[in-house]
């Protein structure tokens, strides 16, 4: 099957390239991190120059590579001295002490390494104590919307678009086609073999029915503020005791396996974040509703904000819920360098006066210059402002490659 180019991040990982740094793709296990890293060895192998030393740690053939000894004795007998040696490592987190020789091979001159990993933990704990500020972080997400359209071969259309909302953006979806029934039985094996190697053997999960309980509350819940405490309270009532350090740990496990993501709030006249009380959206909204099942018309309003929210990380801003008063701003969203700001409503429809009053009402309570926008799905919208507030399609807010 031909592999479409994800040039956004090939690009990436060109820019990185040269500069005796570690390039580490991270993200959910199935977002296409694989096939990013054999567009690169595939890139680099039409050079003669170059040297491919390829390692995929889900593949059986590489099954003998368990340590870091292991590793060395493998690159070893590949490197070549005369070349540049691009050393590429699926998995990598499955390699007992891999920092070691990666730490070992960035500093040579004629090599260049890229890994990837399923677990923001790697990251925290292994790469950053050993190598320090000598990695690149990517964060590999599924298909956006524009991706979406192209891996289907679909035109943009409401059609695609509720095809997106059903059945999310993971790469794979592309081998079994869009029938329901198909899609949900690769989406909960995805999500079965995330929550097994990335959760609950990795941090040796011994509750697993709550995990599956507590995983099964936020997809209901994704878009809405959420504690452990108050997480602990629904559980009681549904007669099942759990203390809410248990919850914190639970979560950060699904956070760190890129399941989920958190967002904080922020206090938009305070100017801070708050500790507590966050907002929880799926990596992927297609998992959450092979997991929720049925049809989207009864929580199509949290699938839009997840979607929003993933398209929003997607064109590289940074995402913290907005707190006033008298009510709340779905997206405060910052640039990297902090030198741009735009805040976002979602909707589903502006139907009537007091869902506009609501969405367009908090934003008109902001004092100060930045964008606003409203991102529905009302028809005939396409783009127009309401008193300095621009109310957009979703169709043609996903389209967009900034804002």
């Amino acid at each position: 099957m031909k592999i479409l180019v994800r040039n956004k991040y090939v690009n990436k990982i060109e820019k990185y390239l040269g500069k005796d740094t570690i390039i580490v793709l991270t993200g959910q296990r199935r977002v296409g991190k694989s096939y990013i890293l054999k567009m690169i060895r595939d890139i680099k192998g039409q050079d003669d120059n170059n040297n491919i030393i390829y390692i995929d740690k889900e593949k059986k053939s590489f099954d003998h590579i368990k340590t870091y000894q292991d590793l060395n004795s493998y690159i070893d007998a590949h490197y070549q001295n005369e070349k540049m040696n691009y050393i590429l490592v699926d998995e990598i987190q499955e390699i007992e002490e891999f920092e070691r020789t990666i730490r070992s091979y960035i500093t040579e001159t004629n090599a260049e390494v890229i890994v990837t990993g399923s677990n923001a933990k790697m990251l925290s704990k292994e790469l950053s104590t050993i190598i320090g500020g000598r990695y690149k972080e990517i964060y590999i997400q599924s298909l956006n919307y524009k991706e979406f359209l192209q891996f289907h071969n679909l035109q943009d259309s409401d059609d695609a678009l509720a095809k997106y909302i059903q059945f999310g953006g993971l790469p794979g979806l592309v081998k079994t086609g869009l029938e329901e029934d198909d899609a949900i039985d690769y989406q909960k094996d995805v999500l079965n073999t995330v929550l097994l190697k990335d959760v609950i053997i990795r941090n040796n999960i011994r509750n697993v029915p709550f995990l599956e309980k507590l995983i099964d509350f936020i997809a209901d819940n994704i878009g809405k503020i959420i504690s452990a405490t108050s997480i602990a309270k629904f559980m009681k009532s549904q007669g099942t005791t759990i203390a809410p350090d248990t919850i914190i740990n639970y979560t950060e496990h699904l956070e760190e396996a890129y399941i989920i993501n958190k967002v904080n709030r922020y206090d938009i006249h305070g100017k801070r974040l708050f500790e507590t009380n966050d907002k929880f959206y799926f990596q992927d909204h297609g998992l959450r509703n092979a997991l929720v099942q049925g049809t989207r018309e009864s929580d199509i309003e949290k699938i839009i904000e997840n979607i929003i929210y993933q398209h929003l990380i997607s064109i590289g801003y940074k995402v913290t819920v907005g707190q006033l008063q008298a009510g709340e701003i779905d997206f405060v969203c910052t640039q990297k360098a902090g030198t741009k700001r735009v805040y976002i409503q979602a909707s589903y429809i502006i139907g009537d006066d007091s869902t506009r009053l609501r969405e367009f009402g908090n934003l008109h309570n902001i004092k100060d210059n930045y964008p606003k926008y409203v991102i529905s799905m009302t028809p005939l919208v396409t783009r127009n402002d309401e008193n300095g507030i621009t109310h957009m399609y979703l169709r043609n807010f996903l389209m967009l490659e900034d804002i």
